[in-house]
């Protein structure tokens, strides 16, 4: 049997080697992989977004509330969730504003949907600032044992400039050890540098920051867009409670008339029994009561599915019971709305001025003109620029550099224009994205002309509509009493009272309408006008735009 023994001092140093850089590299990871946790991720790239939003709304004249991402603890469905409520109202307008910023889904989505733009942006940005990296690495080779150990780092940075250069430039250290020797570590290092440069296609600021320029115009769209969500979104919640408002004064407007229609039956039958009615006219009132009573029992149910619609639109469980106040109608039906004087040339010239969406509009039809030019400029010849060095130091000497020993080298690559089928079809795509654009841009401008047309007649006429059914609903109720009176007199029969009734309550329940239709329809046209402000205090108009649109006296 031959027993091979190992040199003198060999299996130690490997030992020693093997454990040095394993203990180096795991230090290492450790250190890079616990430097940031993703909770202060998170707290960079929000501060990074709510920056650009800042600045952006900012820009853009939107800063009357600041803007956040995360909905505010303990916010009205979370306290429903957590037992805290079982109830609550009754609700304002402006309350039921708040509630919906605060729970309704639909807006939570746009803020995300902000927010992601502004990420993106931050990307772009990144792009074009200078970006740092560094590794280490540990590296252990051999035939059967172990024979060479090796412990490398590197760092370096890489910049992209606006004419479509790119520059990058490392530093490396390497600190090796010959296991089998049993020689010393040596260390080297190296210093590396490259540049790349198009002359032609791809060259030019223009074309290079187009991404980046993308980016940022997408950011306004994405702040008008949720502006312009905001201030509709407010009327539409102003549209839903005022519908309910409407609908729980229909119910009321019907149980008021049941109740009338029950003492009517109720004294006819004491008439009749006592031999002073007859039975026709009993069963006439009774009739009328039943009507009245089915009525009033379908107004209760599609009453209480439109509040369901109304909590699940507000993003609050529908096991809520909430109430509406009912002053806001009453506060409605006691103001007296003055004529709407509104100049229809001037409505139509200050809409195309303010409106978020025809601006957007204008504003795609600008990036397709820039796109179309990036398109063209694919269909270019190739030629590039690049550039080189690198030096290396000698053994056990790092960062001494032996600048006469460089190696460097400049190329030019041409890429000549001969199959661009991909680039031709981008091209003609891009002609015709243009076209598209301009027709979408004189396409809405005459829809938003033709709505705020249609917008401004509903005004007027629900106004008109209002103000007849106001005098309708008085006369309806001096014929109720006269014919009750007459009634009483023996001058008047129980029909005559019936219908005196119905008419009254379809005019109260037609002037209610009149009323919410009017309001509507104005609210509709200062949304179309963009001239709406969302304020703690409510939907609001800006003052300053609603006096142009009434023409001066000369």
């Amino acid at each position: 049997m031959t027993t091979r023994l190992a040199r003198p001092g060999t299996r130690r140093p490997r030992r020693r080697a093997l454990e040095l850089s394993t203990g180096l590299l795991a230090a290492a990871l450790g250190a890079f992989t616990a430097c940031r946790t993703p909770e202060e991720y998170r707290a960079d790239a929000d501060q990074a977004a709510y920056t650009i939003l800042t600045q952006r709304r900012e820009a853009l004249g939107f800063v009357d509330r600041p803007f956040s991402l995360d909905p505010k603890p303990g916010s009205l469905r979370e306290r429903v969730l957590d037992g805290e409520l079982a109830g609550v109202g009754p609700l304002s307008l402006t309350q039921c504003l708040d509630v919906a910023a605060e729970n309704s889904r639909d807006f939570q989505d746009q803020r995300e949907t902000l927010f992601l733009s502004a990420l993106d942006l931050t990307l772009e940005r990144w792009a074009f600032e200078t970006q740092y990296g560094a590794g280490l690495a540990g590296l252990l080779t051999g035939t059967g044992s172990a024979d060479n150990a090796s412990l490398s780092a590197s760092g370096g940075l890489t910049r992209a400039l606006g004419t479509g250069a790119k520059l990058v430039s490392d530093l490396g250290l390497t600190l090796a050890h010959d296991l089998v020797a049993g020689d010393g570590w040596n260390l080297t290092s190296d210093l590396s540098f490259a540049l790349t440069q198009p002359l032609l296609r791809g060259a030019g600021e223009s074309i290079v920051m187009e991404p980046l320029t993308q980016a940022e115009r997408n950011v306004v769209y994405a702040v008008r867009e949720y502006e312009r969500f905001r201030r509709r979104f407010a009327i539409d919640v102003a549209g839903r409670f005022y519908r309910l408002l409407q609908q729980a004064d229909t119910v009321a407007n019907e149980e008021s008339n049941y109740a009338n229609l029950q003492l009517l039956r109720e004294r006819n039958e004491a008439l009749a029994q006592a031999g002073r009615l007859s039975d026709i006219q009993v069963d006439q009132a009774l009739q009328d009561e039943l009507r009245s009573r089915n009525r009033l029992i379908d107004a209760r149910q599609s009453l209480q599915s439109s509040r369901d619609d109304f909590k699940v639109f507000l993003g609050l469980p529908i096991s809520l019971d909430i109430a509406l106040d009912g002053g806001e109608l009453v506060r409605l039906s006691e103001s007296e709305p003055g004529d709407v004087a509104y100049e229809e040339s001037l409505v139509l010239a200050l809409a195309l001025e303010q409106r978020l969406d025809y601006r957007i509009a204008v504003d795609r039809r600008d990036d397709a003109e820039r796109k179309l030019a990036v398109a063209a400029d694919a269909l270019r010849a190739g030629l590039g620029l690049a550039t080189s060095a690198n030096v290396r130091s000698e053994a056990g000497q790092p960062l001494d550099f032996d600048l006469e020993n460089v190696q460097w080298e400049v190329g030019l690559d041409l890429d000549l224009p001969i199959d661009r089928i991909a680039e031709r079809n981008a091209y003609r795509e891009s002609l015709i994205s243009r076209e598209q654009r301009r027709r979408d841009v004189d396409e809405l401008g005459d829809t938003i002309q033709a709505d705020l047309r249609q917008e401004l007649g509903d005004t007027r006429t629900n106004l008109e509509a209002w103000r007849i059914q106001k005098n309708a609903v008085a006369l309806a109720e001096r014929r109720v009493e006269s014919t009750r009176l007459n009634l009483d007199a023996g001058r008047a029969a129980t029909r005559d009272l019936l219908e005196a009734q119905e008419a009254l309550l379809e005019a109260q329940n037609a002037a209610t309408q009149a009323l919410i239709d009017f309001q509507l329809a104005k609210l509709a046209l200062w949304r179309d006008l963009e001239i709406v402000r969302v304020e703690d205090q409510g939907i609001e108009i800006e003052p300053a735009l609603e006096q142009r649109l009434v023409r001066s006296e000369p």
